[in-house]
């Protein structure tokens, strides 16, 4: 996520804290959080894709989604 974005959403949550935010504020302070908690989702299931076990004999395993285990 854009750096400028994250400003953003910290400009928006401390004017909540202090004065209050508009209904049109608080709406696209929601769309900008679901966007930065979307964008944390997938740089982590990218992260965890490329993630590997290695056991005591040294071979290499993907980590397993749990989902599928099931």
């Amino acid at each position: 996520m854009e750096k400028k974005l994250i400003d953003r959403i910290n400009q928006l949550a401390k004017k909540s804290k202090s004065v209050g935010l508009s209904p049109e504020e608080t709406q696209e302070r929601d769309m900008l959080r679901k966007q930065y908690i979307s964008e944390f989702r997938e740089s982590l299931r990218t992260q965890l894709d490329n993630t590997y076990i290695v056991d005591e004999n040294g071979e290499k395993a993907p980590l397993k989604n749990k989902q599928s285990e099931e």
